[in-house]
């Protein structure tokens, strides 16, 4: 008598294989058959008309506050992930000086627009070492399984101090401190370590991340600690600038240590072709031994604008000042008036201000689209604010403004930053498919005013493998296994991300043809009343980790069986 029997559901295993109708038995926390004879189950579920895959294993999230204080982390855990990787972008709470808190909480808030009144509150610093940040996690309970990198901002700031945030050289003993640290938090069971090197990632107070600067003696001393230790990956967010500067050093260090180092690879719209470049790279430094890999979304870097959003195009509009810091539903009530609305459609921003990003948030109307319900991550050019101005005598700021109006003046504009200069997601298609890449860039739990992509793992079957009507769709086998058994390998994790006998009993069982991706909506369930938007899904019928069903019907059933990952995971005996 097993503990869970799957029964009659399409198993579509991970591994690439062609789906098929079968059954998937568990006992304790592992897949212990599959096939069409495995026995009864004390328990079992009706799988038939289902798909059954492994649980979605997502290696880019932002949950390093959040996960001290909400055991589901959602909106990840809505969404079928039953592992998630956290502190990417160099950005952390560990180590950390005793005093020195709130100096990483206004680096994350910045950063990743996580509300730093709900990190002061939510979070119970237990730790001053990265080993000991990992003892609290392991304390708590929790639905998910959660592994960690090591942050270059937090490790910069704790030996360098001052300097350290201001991104002053470090000295060969600073380094050599960093690379100490380092090696501790990956022998303590870090799954790797990241840093940033984009001027786009900010601290509240204007600074770049501890670390964007740092020299190729200080990135290289600490990716070798790594390669001393002899796992973790060396994640980097850059904008490449020098390219080929950049390229070769992270090039180097894979060679060196046989270890991978991997970059966000997106479409950038000021140079469109340069994902087609990077690309090439890697497939040259694969041929020579490298492990340089391409992180790549799978939908765009869009923004969503709305009243309650961090920013709109409205913004800096000054008859839009006198509501900005109203309270959301005294602001709403205000913005419903036609004399409130006019004010502000005929005002405009001060000239000063209209330059490059802020210029394109303000008045980019052919890179805007309402993202309607279900939203639309695809939109074809008759659906920009400017073709519908066009098309119905109104200005664009009037389109914009009565979008965001709908639903009570919770609606969206969506803008797509990054992946979409050609209007479609054909280079996202071309990169999510290249044979070194990796399925990245969820950022759950992040960008929590602006941005809400904790649902691209759901969208990968939506979008990708069922609806898509602008292009090509990826067939579904292949679509679970990058997202499964290829995210888990590329960490390490090689006892999950397919269903097979031995392997953790990790599995969504998906009504795929009910499967629904519903618009982004703001709440205020953050600690100390802090906003994030989240989406709500539809058609995941069971969501198990470590043979635990933790959600059934999208709700938690209060099971807590996630783990602390803790280095490298075996592939089954």
């Amino acid at each position: 008598m097993h503990d869970l029997v799957i029964r009659g559901g399409t198993v579509v295993d991970g591994t690439g294989a062609t789906p098929r109708v079968t059954n998937v038995a568990i006992d304790g926390n592992r897949i212990v058959a599959v096939g069409d004879d495995v026995g009864e189950g004390r328990r079992e579920i009706d799988a038939t008309g289902l798909l059954v895959t492994p649980g979605w294993v997502d290696i880019h999230t932002h949950y390093d506050g959040q996960v001290t204080w909400d055991p589901h982390l959602t909106p990840s855990g809505w969404n079928g992930v039953t592992t998630v990787v956290m502190g990417n972008c160099g950005v952390g709470f560990a180590p950390v000086k005793p005093g020195e808190e709130q100096f990483l909480i206004q680096l994350m808030e910045g950063v990743e627009d996580i509300p730093g009144a709900a990190l002061a509150e939510g979070i119970d610093w237990q730790w001053e070492s990265f080993p000991e940040y990992l003892d609290a996690l392991e304390r708590m309970p929790r639905a998910i399984d959660v592994g960690t990198q090591i942050p270059h901002g937090a490790v910069r700031a704790y030996v360098m101090g001052e300097r350290g945030a201001k991104n002053e050289k470090a000295e060969p003993h600073e380094v050599a401190e960093m690379a100490r640290l380092v090696k501790e938090g990956l022998q303590a069971g870090a799954l790797g370590f990241s840093t940033s090197r984009t001027i786009l990632h900010r601290a509240v107070d204007g600074e770049l991340v501890p670390g964007t600067t740092a020299d190729r003696e200080e990135v290289m001393g600490i990716g070798r600690a790594i390669g001393e230790v002899g796992h973790g990956v060396f994640e980097v967010a850059s904008d490449l600038a020098p390219e080929g500067d950049e390229l070769q050093w992270m090039s180097d260090l894979g060679k060196e240590t046989g270890l991978p180092v991997s970059f966000a690879c997106l479409q950038n719209p000021m140079d469109p072709d340069q994902w087609r470049r990077l690309l090439t790279a890697c497939e040259k430094d694969a041929a020579e031994g490298g492990k340089l890999t391409p992180q790549v979304a799978q939908r765009p870097a869009g923004l969503l604008l709305g009243f309650e959003s961090t920013f709109h195009p409205f913004s800096l509009h000054a008859a839009y000042a006198p509501y900005a810091a109203m309270a959301p539903a005294q602001r709403l009530a205000e913005l419903a008036k036609p004399e409130v609305r006019a004010a502000i459609v005929a005002s405009q921003p001060k000239p000063e201000l209209m330059v490059g990003f802020t210029a394109i948030i303000v008045g980019a109307y052919q890179m805007m689209f309402p993202l309607g319900d279900p939203p639309d991550y695809e939109p074809g050019p008759e659906r920009s604010v400017a073709a519908i101005a066009e098309r119905t005598g109104r200005t664009p700021a009037e389109v914009i403004y009565d979008t965001m109006m709908e639903k009570g003046g919770r609606g969206f504009i969506y803008l797509p930053i990054l992946g979409y200069a050609n209007g479609d997601l054909e280079p996202i298609r071309e990169m999510m498919m290249h044979p070194q890449a990796v399925f990245s860039l969820s950022d759950g739990g992040a960008h929590c005013g602006i941005i809400c992509d904790a649902s691209i793992p759901t969208y990968l079957l939506t979008h990708w493998a069922r609806d898509r009507k602008r292009g090509p769709r990826v067939p579904l086998e292949e679509i679970v296994e990058r997202q499964t058994r290829r995210t888990a390998e590329f960490y390490g994790l090689r006892d999950r991300g397919v269903i097979a006998p031995g392997m953790k009993a990790d599995v969504n069982v998906i009504d795929f043809d009910a499967l629904q991706i519903h618009a982004p909506h703001m709440v205020y369930d953050l600690p100390a009343n802090g906003r994030r938007l989240v989406q709500k899904i539809d058609g995941y019928r069971y969501t198990i980790c470590g043979g635990a069903v933790t959600f059934e019907d999208g709700e938690p059933t209060g099971a807590m069986p996630g783990k602390l990952i803790r280095g490298p995971q075996a592939a089954a005996s």
